[in-house]
């Protein structure tokens, strides 16, 4: 399922946003890009993911932005130590020459400017306020792909119900193939003993038919494909991920469809079969965008 969502907030001297984006994806699958020094928060921004999503390719993105704080001025001992040890052989050689400190301290490395070093629970507090905020985006992605969801609830209802519709004409249409096999069987047989003209007993060709009649038989494939029916709109209507077991359905769907156009001895039964493929289609397209 698809949505966008993004949080921001600041503390003290430092402000983030996150990004959380998810598109459509058979499983789960989290990738997160932080800046460096907060890939510490990588593994506790995958298990919220995980406990509030169950499917999709979601994207986590964090951008910080730090204001200067208060700067520390370091002195580098061991390169002022060895500019001192120079300068004193250098003075020693040329007495003309006079040791600065000014001079010293502007050579490069030997003086260290940076913001002074953060507290560890500072840095801790401000770790646990950015997961809150990423919790604040992530509850509005869920929400986003929930008002899709309802969306998409809709238009797999309506395809459920055209598919119901097709396994009712189907069964109407399954129930004169017995007949139609009899007329069939009688038409090739008078064409095949047309030189016999007392034909074949009546009790040999309605067992023919009978025999007939049970390979078509297609009523415990629709049987199964209306319980599969039921069960799509149980799960469409649960509140726990469904697009995983709509997968499934969706084979079963088009395993029991197969079967029955295998089995059609009816123009109108193999046309009616090939709908209720092509509707299954549909449907298994619709269960892949949902979670």
């Amino acid at each position: 399922m698809t949505g966008f969502a993004r949080a921001s907030a600041a503390r003290g001297t430092f402000g983030w946003t996150w990004e959380v984006r998810s598109v459509n994806g058979r499983g789960l699958d989290v990738r997160c890009r932080m800046p460096a020094g907060y890939e510490v928060l990588e593994s506790e921004v995958r298990t919220r993911v995980d406990r509030q999503l169950a499917r999709g390719n979601v994207s986590v993105t964090l951008r910080v932005e730090g204001v200067a704080g208060e700067l520390k001025v370091r002195v580098n001992e061991a390169v002022l130590a060895q500019l001192c040890r120079a300068a004193q052989e250098l003075q020693a050689r040329l007495p003309a020459a006079g040791l600065s400190a000014d001079g010293l301290l502007a050579q490069r490395g030997v003086v260290e400017i940076g913001e002074a070093e953060e507290e560890e629970s500072t840095r801790e507090a401000r770790e646990r306020e950015m997961l809150s905020s990423f919790d604040t985006a992530l509850a509005e992605l869920a929400a986003v792909r929930r008002r899709e969801g309802d969306r998409l609830s809709r238009v797999l209802g309506d395809q459920l119900a055209a598919m119901e519709a097709l396994v009712e004409t189907a069964g109407a249409a399954a129930a004169v193939q017995p007949e139609m096999l009899r007329q069939r069987l009688q038409t090739q047989l008078a064409a095949l003993l047309a030189e016999r003209p007392e034909g074949l007993p009546e009790e040999r060709v309605a067992q023919e038919v009978a025999l007939l009649a049970t390979k078509a038989d297609v009523r415990e494939e629709l049987d199964r494909l209306k319980a599969h029916i039921a069960a799509a709109r149980e799960l469409i209507a649960g509140e726990t991920a469904a697009g995983r077991r709509l997968d499934f359905l969706a084979q079963e769907f088009n395993r029991e469809a197969n079967t029955l156009l295998s089995k059609s001895a009816d123009l109108e039964l193999t046309r009616l079969g090939l709908d209720l493929k092509a509707s299954i289609d549909q449907l298994r397209e619709q269960a892949q965008n949902i979670e």
